[in-house]
């Protein structure tokens, strides 16, 4: 199979934003603790990086962000 170069710039940006997702999610988890609510997920800037932690049932995003659900986060790769 032959991958184009926006295939692979692709897979790359979204390899960053699930990274970028993890951090975020693991930070919240080592401040609160295994006490907390768990978080649906995270919506994740595909520029900064930057994100928010998301608990109601249907997730509200900004334009430029996407949903990274929480069993992606906790999925080991």
């Amino acid at each position: 199979m032959v991958y184009t170069s926006q295939e692979i710039n692709e897979q790359l940006l979204e390899n960053q934003v699930v990274a970028a997702a993890k951090k975020i999610y693991l930070n919240y988890y080592r401040l609160h603790g295994q006490n907390t609510k768990t978080p649906i997920g995270v919506a994740v800037d595909e520029k900064t990086y930057r994100g928010q932690l998301l608990f109601t049932k249907v997730p509200i995003l900004l334009p430029g962000e996407c949903f990274i659900p929480i069993t992606d986060i906790k999925a080991e790769k």
